[in-house]
């Protein structure tokens, strides 16, 4: 009789599944571009920071005093399709047993909590845990034995402390990675520290090939640093078994006239409360972008690129800005606010895994 109800279970939750994936899917066409579209006018966001206590407090916009609250409210729309509504108990089913884990800088801290703050809304009564074991951060829903992972590494290759020379970038060595092994998906991210000098360098030196250096062109170095992770992908990781994405190049406001803003007030993302009109940014495009697709296109294992450049360069208004850490002090326009743009990358993210190796009917 056990082994019956165990059938019976199973069939049913295949039978859930399969229909979910039908209504999700059928929302998108096969010639889609995800990420190709345009910012509108929607409802409220997924989650609510005060239901969601995890968030850092850097990004947590609302908490720290800014006033206004349209930014939250901001849908996106492809182009030619629609984006399938997330379903975090969906997400959660697909990857029940299984473990996600986010490598890279701020940018995946502020991606990896927004996942975890929607699926925590989505099951808002979940006996989760989270931890911090060194660098890795583990967000566990254990209804589900789901585990959403951040390993905070913002260069992907090795960077080593010498007694002689200091900090060592070495962008042809990558024994970190063999932390990442193991994992049923991976989203990588790397690109913001490539470009600090001054004081913010994160290295003093960069080796290549037996050379050192004391820094080179820093578009260069990220792609040596680029190719050196792809080949690791390539030599350790089995697409059978492990989904791979790559982030994708998440962009700054620090300079209005890029978005044809020439007041001095608007100089920076400081006081803007709406996105870029249109689906086309007027700045220049950032050319790590082109960067990151080159390297992509020559590697033998799949990786997806989230390729949320274009879409949040129309967000000026979805920094923290004054609203930061401690509130009305700085002026972040880098990171996201939370709730905010992130959550769209997620919402892509999903959009994605439920797209791959389905013909999608158009709207």
């Amino acid at each position: 009789m056990s082994h019956i109800a165990t059938f019976l279970t199973i069939t049913l939750k295949l039978v859930f599944l399969t229909f979910t994936w039908f209504q999700l899917s059928s929302s998108l066409d096969v010639g889609c571009d995800l990420f190709q579209g345009t910012w509108v006018a929607g409802a409220g966001p997924i989650y609510y920071v005060p239901m969601c206590p995890f968030v850092d407090k850097q990004f947590d916009c609302a908490g720290n005093g800014r006033p206004d609250k349209v930014y939250l409210k901001y849908t996106w729309k492809p182009n030619n399709c629609k984006l399938p509504k997330f379903s975090g108990v969906n997400f959660l089913r697909r990857f029940q047993g299984k473990r996600i884990l986010f490598v890279g800088d701020s940018l995946s801290l502020n991606q990896w909590e927004s996942l975890a703050c929607m699926l925590h809304a989505s099951v808002p009564q979940s006996n989760y845990t989270i931890k911090k074991t060194g660098g890795v951060s583990t967000f566990y829903m254990p209804e589900y034995n789901m585990s959403l992972m951040l390993s905070r590494n913002a260069l992907l290759v090795d960077l080593i402390v010498d007694r002689k020379r200091g900090r060592v970038l070495k962008l042809d060595s990558i024994k970190n990675g063999k932390s990442w092994k193991g994992f049923d998906m991976l989203v990588f991210n790397s690109w913001h520290w490539w470009v600090h000098k001054g004081r913010q360098t994160p290295w003093d030196y960069i080796e290549f090939g037996g050379e050192v250096y004391k820094d080179m062109d820093r578009l260069k170095a990220y792609e040596l640093g680029l190719r050196t992770w792809s080949n690791w992908v390539d030599s350790n990781i089995n697409s059978l078994k492990t989904r791979v994405f790559f982030q994708g190049i998440s962009p700054t406001h620090y300079n209005g006239t890029k978005w044809n803003n020439a007041s001095p007030k608007g100089s920076t993302c400081y006081g803007e409360t709406k996105p870029v009109r249109g689906s086309v940014y007027p700045g220049p495009d950032l050319p790590a972008v082109a960067v990151v697709k080159r390297v992509l296109r020559n590697m033998t294992t799949p990786v997806q690129l989230l390729d949320v450049t274009t879409l949040s360069a129309l967000r000026k208004d979805g920094h923290p800005s004054a609203y930061g850490i401690g509130g009305k002090k700085g002026n972040d326009c880098s990171h996201w606010c939370l709730a905010g743009v992130p959550d769209t990358w997620n919402q892509l993210l999903y959009a994605t895994l439920l797209a791959k190796g389905f013909h999608l009917i158009p709207k």
